[in-house]
């Protein structure tokens, strides 16, 4: 998504939420975007035994290695898809559909058959959604940086928005603490057989919170005077790309 030069600080308004309160409803929502992309990983040996042909477990857990970086590889094209839609259509319905799509995928693995019930399919179900969570990743994080930015003052844009990139290290801590907590609540038997689902299901009522955060948030001030005025990018992909990616400037573009 493009950051526009004038901020909160330079004439646009926050609205009714002070700017502490946007940075932290933006920044939990990524939180459970991480704590959602990462647990998959962690739990990449027990997705190894019940998604893959048993019979050879190396090349079975490094087939689940796989489907953990293909995620990775969805992300790029997540920004721009997603940085596409927050520029022409807005950037809070953008990250509330990133942070449902997140959530959507990570229960259906929860609730997905396992090699034994469905076979092939089963894998192949996985990598899809595994797809889908690489491409919301990819358009959250950088949709809630882009918001969170477009409030805050000039001179602090560094600062706030790298609220955002401490997400990445907590969710993964979270995932672990769930994970522990799972295990060692459970047994090495039954979270190994059924209990590895748990935090996948979980994740539902992060996400509904979250979502319930993120509902009070308003439009980016900033995108919200764009579109009234009829300034806002009718192409953003091709004037990103293609024009050397130039931030326009607040007198040329709010003038």
């Amino acid at each position: 998504m493009a950051v526009y030069s004038q901020t909160a600080g330079g004439g646009a308004s926050t609205g009714k939420l002070s700017l502490p309160w946007i940075i932290a409803a933006s920044s939990v929502g990524t939180l459970v975007e991480w704590y959602d992309f990462y647990i998959y990983g962690v739990l990449a040996v027990f997705f190894a035994q019940h998604f893959f042909p048993p019979g050879n477990p190396g090349l079975a857990f490094l087939a689940s290695l796989a489907v953990f970086w293909f995620g990775f590889i969805a992300r790029p094209f997540g920004a721009v898809f997603f940085g596409y839609l927050g520029d022409l259509i807005g950037r809070k319905f953008t990250f509330m559909l990133t942070l449902g799509l997140m959530g959507l995928a990570t229960f259906l693995v929860g609730l997905l058959p396992t090699y034994a019930t469905w076979g092939l399919a089963a894998p192949i179900l996985l990598l899809i959604i595994r797809a889908v969570q690489g491409l919301a990743l990819g358009g959250e994080y950088g949709g809630a940086a882009t918001y969170i930015a477009e409030h805050a003052p000039d001179g602090k844009r560094g600062l706030y928005t790298s609220w955002i990139q401490t997400t990445a290290t907590i969710g993964i801590v979270a995932a672990l603490l769930v994970i522990l907590i799972c295990r060692l609540s459970l047994g090495d038997a039954a979270f190994t057989d059924w209990g590895w689902r748990i935090p996948f299901l979980l994740s539902a009522i992060l996400v509904v919170i979250s979502g319930y955060i993120r509902l009070k948030l308003e439009e980016s001030p900033l995108f919200a005077r764009l579109k009234e005025q009829g300034k806002a990018s009718k192409n953003p992909t091709a004037e990103s790309f293609l024009s050397g990616g130039r931030f326009r400037s607040s007198r040329s573009t709010l003038s």
